[in-house]
């Protein structure tokens, strides 16, 4: 197709005009303090340079498309190559066995990264259940997220509950509000549903800042116990008289290094367990109900199916391990408060799910690992962090919407 330059000159101005509306409110307009006042510094350089760099790229687009249609060879990822059963079984063994090891000899900061990548691998395959297995597009999990978070903390705080006590009930929580949650969105689909779980994100989140003298309200609830080991506190002295700690108990020196390796493994395992359970569960009958709803819902209850079940099955259990995330967050920075809930936390998860493949639970687990250890590893573009991320996502929804690792579908072909 060919462009006049007429319009490729109004594709570039409206292209020119939305980039100065985006970049020079976060790049060109900051605040500075004169005396007791504070007052906006206006700087449009760097609004400057980003407008003429997308007026000339769009200008140069149409000669650039012409000149180049069927000359670039077509790019693909490699599929991972298929492997017998036994190996695979070796493999997931090997790998087991690496993630298990791994915090023994690298560093604190490196293990307590890790810890938090393993969170976000719960919740990115409990999200894989709504959205990926049941087609679901859920705005709002991050409150079955806070959920179980605030669920151990307010257990501690007003029943003194240890952690191992709390995590069930944090569980069975969330998955009590997916399932109520599941109800007012029975015949909802497509935006319509994403509205209404944004929403449920939202009254969530403000619930807990409001409720001031059950939550803590903005300022939350701090001091919250990291959980025992074999019912050994791990800390230097114990809470209670004649109490024994883990390190007096095997006759060690304390090192606080030994809470981050355990909480680390504990994560480890939850997330094995959660990847255990969704991926029999989408062998089962469920699994396939869930794949049936995704693909047609009318077809889906031609057959039989109740579709109703069907959702509140994929809600109640991707909340449920939204829950368990959520202890281990409360339990891992020992402080919650409403701010570590907001939208954007949603938006985060629900990114791991589509670029690492709707549906693939190693997809999810791999762009889970990326998404969180490499903003670690780049501190020093933390401001860019947003505007990178989104580039990311609109290159991967470009050149491989399906994501990194997409789910393989059973099929049989005819010759």
């Amino acid at each position: 197709m060919k462009y006049s330059l007429s319009s490729a000159l109004r594709d570039a101005l409206i292209s020119t005009v939305m980039t100065a509306i985006v970049v020079a409110p976060i790049f060109s307009l900051h605040l500075e303090r004169a005396g007791s006042r504070t007052v906006i510094a206006p700087d449009w350089r760097m609004t400057a340079w980003a407008c003429l760099a997308v007026f000339v790229v769009q200008m140069l687009k149409p000669w650039f498309s012409g000149f180049l249609a069927g000359k670039l060879p077509k790019v693909n990822l490699p599929a991972l190559p298929e492997v017998k059963p036994g190996t695979r079984n070796v493999m997931i063994f090997v790998a087991l066995m690496m993630a298990a090891s791994w915090p023994f000899f690298a560093g604190r900061n490196a293990v307590d990264i890790a810890t938090l990548a393993m969170i976000y691998v719960m919740l990115g395959l409990g999200l894989n259940v709504v959205v990926g297995f049941a087609g679901l597009l859920d705005l709002g999990f991050v409150g079955f997220y806070a959920v179980g978070a605030y669920t151990y903390a307010l257990l501690f705080r007003w029943a003194g509950w240890t952690f191992w006590e709390a995590l069930p009930f944090a569980g069975l929580a969330s998955a009590t509000f997916g399932f109520a949650l599941g109800f007012p969105v029975l015949r909802l689909r497509g935006d319509y549903l994403a509205i209404v779980t944004l929403g449920f994100g939202e009254i969530i989140r403000l619930l807990l800042t409001n409720l001031t003298s059950f939550t803590g309200g903005p300022d939350g609830i701090s001091s919250i116990p990291k959980p025992s080991a074999f019912g050994l506190e791990m800390t230097r002295s114990p809470s209670v008289a004649g109490g024994t700690t883990f390190h007096q108990f095997f006759g060690m020196e304390f090192n606080s290094m030994h809470m981050v390796i355990f909480v680390y493994l504990m994560a480890l395992l939850l997330a094995m367990v959660t990847l255990f359970i969704s991926n029999r569960l989408i062998r089962m009958p469920i699994g396939r109900a869930w794949e049936a709803l995704r693909e047609d819902e009318i077809a889906c209850r031609s057959l039989g199916l109740n579709p109703m079940k069907i959702k509140l099955s994929a809600f109640t259990l991707g909340a449920m391990f939204a829950g368990f995330g959520g202890a281990f967050f409360a339990a891992r920075q020992g402080i919650v408060n409403p701010e570590s809930f907001t939208f954007i936390e949603s938006a985060l998860i629900l990114a791991i799910v589509v670029l690492g493949g709707m549906g693939s639970q190693l997809g999810v687990i791999l762009a889970a690992i990326l998404l969180t250890t490499l903003p670690e590893l780049a501190r020093e573009f933390s401001e860019y962090r947003m505007l990178i991320f989104g580039l990311v996502m609109i290159l991967m929804m470009v050149w491989r919407p399906q994501g990194l690792l997409p789910m393989k579908r059973h099929h049989v072909e005819m010759k």
